[in-house]
């Protein structure tokens, strides 16, 4: 990996570690189908007009449709699910469970796609489920109440991640990257406006708020998806998964830093536990003697 790739590789992770601080400041002031609306409007408002300088605008005409079902169930949704869940959970909580997704993207990959679990991918899916137990087990009750509903949000936004992965491969793999990211936002952008409009906050919105809403949408979401890509295209798209290990970090150490948010020795082993399910899942850690 040359040393432009290694920086785009630690900047995403940063950038998108960041995204669940952003939640936590902005979304108790904007609520989730608020500040999720303004996050993806500024990322559409961003990337469109790389989009066309590079004169890909057929590409958005061309798969508009399938663009628009990526845009509600690989952005607004998960977003939407993210976003309202660290209302409840500590942005480090928030970025383990978010880590999750590649597990279920192979979960799903088997059972739609065909894609064959070897012993290795079986075990790292069982690792994974163990984790996330881990992680979480002093926060669900039989209550159903707001941090059980949060968690189960978490990972529902991260299943539909997993869902949008498999679904790009399915029938988007033909659509440049670069239209991929625009459409979708632009479509989340388009479904949320309604329902953002009606549901926005009554009372005023403050500067902290603001700036953080507008820094997600500018650097979590359009940069990264730039870094993202351009990962893609220079180290193909396994090299680009390692960004899941970074993120749980990020966002654990700038909750702590910034917002007070306590690392517990529950949030560490946990996650550790995941990404280890998550290295097996994927094919990038195998078991001794297993094929992949």
């Amino acid at each position: 990996m040359r040393g432009r790739d290694l920086v785009d590789l630690f900047a995403l992770g940063f950038l998108w570690g960041a995204s669940f601080l952003f939640m936590r400041i902005a979304g108790p002031e904007f609520g989730a189908l608020a500040l999720v609306e303004v996050r993806v409007a500024i990322a559409a408002l961003v990337l469109l007009p790389l989009l066309l300088a590079r004169g890909l605008g057929g590409e958005l005409i061309g798969n508009w449709a399938v663009l628009g079902v990526l845009g509600i169930h690989n952005t607004a949704l998960p977003f939407l699910l993210l976003t309202w869940a660290t209302l409840y959970l500590t942005a480090g909580t928030s970025g383990i469970l978010n880590a999750t997704a590649p597990i279920f993207a192979a979960i799903i990959a088997w059972a739609w796609l065909g894609e064959r679990l070897t012993i290795s991918r079986t075990a790292g899916l069982l690792v994974g489920t163990v984790g996330v137990w881990l992680l979480v087990r002093d926060k669900v009750g039989a209550s159903m109440g707001d941090t059980t509903l949060a968690v189960v949000a978490a990972l529902g936004g991260s299943f539909l991640y997993g869902i949008g992965g498999n679904f790009t491969r399915r029938y988007a793999s033909h659509v440049k990257p670069l239209a991929i990211a625009t459409g979708s936002q632009i479509g989340a952008a388009l479904v949320l406006l309604p329902i953002a409009v009606v549901t926005w906050p009554d009372t005023p919105i403050s500067l902290t708020a603001w700036a953080a809403a507008i820094t997600m949408g500018l650097f979590s979401t359009a940069l990264a998806y730039i870094l993202y890509f351009r990962l893609i295209a220079n180290i193909g798209p396994t090299g680009a998964i390692t960004v899941t290990y970074l993120i749980p970090v990020s966002a654990m150490l700038l909750g702590a830093l910034v917002i007070n948010e306590p690392i517990t020795g529950a949030m560490v082993f946990g996650g550790a536990v995941i990404l280890l399910g998550t290295a097996l899942a994927t094919g990038m850690l195998r078991l001794p003697g297993a094929g992949r």
